[in-house]
């Protein structure tokens, strides 16, 4: 892992519509972070089902959440009380065997589970144990599926910063403000600050932070269309590998002035 010199733990949540590029941004973050080693002991959580942040991070996951969730379900099932105790002793253990440990980040893998049905003691035990296992790591980042029930379902229950990704569409915005209610009138989650980036944006930037204000979120960026990200994603090169380009200089700059700033000073690298 790389030195921490963070003042603080941050948690952070990347949410929006489906196909926006939230997990593009996850991993544009992630290299910015860990390029200005300001992330401390960082903590990537994939908790969306579809499992694109390991493609994008270049990680091959060996097991996920919802394999272990699976295991519970099924010994639970099987009605041995000698094995329940036995499994209850090891959930800590299998945790960490869903902890994909890089030499600079760590990841954990969701993933799909294939048993139906509410398990409800299931999820808060697992939910427990990643709240426990996060207090190890400086920054987490969260990258969830579109909405954000998932998020207080199963990972984790306050967040520092809510990232709402958007394109420049109607349909993103209305999630973006829908999100946004969920957030203050049902207190889905919690979290200190919440704000938009708009993903492949082609012009129009004072029309996007117009319309942002008209719903009350603050934008905390505008990354452009960017071919070199679509050609990565085309080929299947993993987002962090990425090159200098249009759209993560965008992303340094979100993380540098917006989202991360009171770790840099106002400079990354420094």
């Amino acid at each position: 892992m790389s030195e921490s010199i963070t003042p603080s733990k941050r948690l952070i949540a990347v949410c929006g519509k489906g196909g926006t590029g939230k997990t593009a941004l996850t991993a544009m973050m992630t290299k910015v972070l860990l390029e200005s080693h300001h992330a401390g002991k960082l903590l990537l959580i994939d908790a969306d089902p579809a499992m694109g942040l390991p493609n994008a991070l270049g990680v091959k996951v060996r097991r996920t959440i919802g394999q272990v969730r699976e295991e519970i379900i099924k010994t639970a099932r099987r009605g041995e009380k000698e094995e329940k105790v036995q499994l209850a002793d090891m959930l800590d253990y299998m945790i960490l065997e869903a902890l994909n440990e890089m030499d600079s980040f760590a990841l954990l893998a969701m993933g799909r589970t294939e048993t139906l049905g509410c398990f409800c003691p299931v999820n808060d035990l697992l939910r427990g144990a990643i709240e426990t296992l996060s207090k190890s790591f400086d920054t987490i980042i969260i990258d969830g599926e579109a909405g954000l029930e998932q998020i207080n379902r199963q990972v984790i229950r306050r967040v520092d910063t809510l990232i709402i990704v958007s394109d420049a569409t109607s349909r993103g915005m209305q999630t973006a403000a829908l999100i946004k209610r969920m957030v203050q009138n049902d207190r889905v989650i919690q979290c200190e600050k919440m704000g938009l980036v708009f993903n492949r944006v082609q012009g129009n930037e004072e029309l996007l932070k117009q319309l942002a204000q008209e719903i009350g979120l603050e934008v905390f960026g505008y990354i452009p269309q960017d071919e070199k990200i679509a050609y990565y994603d085309l080929i299947g090169r993993p987002i962090i590998e990425l090159p200098a380009s249009p759209g993560l200089a965008a992303v340094h700059n979100i993380v540098e002035k917006g989202i991360f700033k009171e770790r840099f000073g106002g400079r990354l690298g420094n």
